[in-house]
């Protein structure tokens, strides 16, 4: 089980291997944290991403960092579900983002990745459940990853995935 760890920050410039971004099925690039990761990584993030598209809702895929700055090399790429009330499966589907990112991480060779909040943001998702959820998944995961980075981008995700975690 890999070490994790809740901060407050940049996920594009976390010190790891991959970072993950919230992204939508077209991988394009989009708003919120996935537009932050594309900004930094530069256009030929949707370019690689647009060869890879269609990415279903639970799963993820993996391109290169590209102008990211090192140790990032690899961007996990997956989508969220799209909050409707919680009695369409959402819960199982955010379970698999996570689950799905961290295989990813296992197959890319990543030993440390970067989680932002997925689904919380224009997705809707409640960040209590959703902050649950990854830590939960993360935990019962079987992985190769050595350290996860729970990225928040405000204060009270931090306190929310800090009290999920000391649970």
């Amino acid at each position: 089980m890999p070490v994790v760890e809740v901060v407050r920050g940049d996920i594009t410039s976390e010190d790891v291997d991959a970072v993950v971004t919230a992204a939508n099925e077209s991988l394009l690039g989009g708003g919120g944290v996935d537009g932050a990761i594309h900004s930094a990584a530069g256009p030929r993030l949707a370019q690689a991403g647009a060869a890879l598209a269609p990415c279903d809702p639970g799963d993820a895929v993996a391109t290169p960092a590209f102008d990211l700055d090192p140790p990032i090399r690899h961007v996990i790429h997956t989508v969220g579900p799209v909050w409707e009330g919680g009695g369409y499966g959402e819960a199982d589907v955010l379970a698999s983002c996570y689950r799905r990112s961290l295989e990813v991480a296992d197959e890319i060779g990543a030993r440390s990745v970067a989680f932002p909040a997925i689904a919380t943001g224009v997705y809707g998702f409640p960040a209590d459940q959703a902050a649950k959820i990854a830590i939960s998944t993360i935990r019962a995961t079987p992985t190769t990853v050595e350290r996860v980075r729970l990225v928040a981008f405000d204060d009270a995700t931090s306190e929310l995935l800090t009290a999920a975690l000391q649970d």
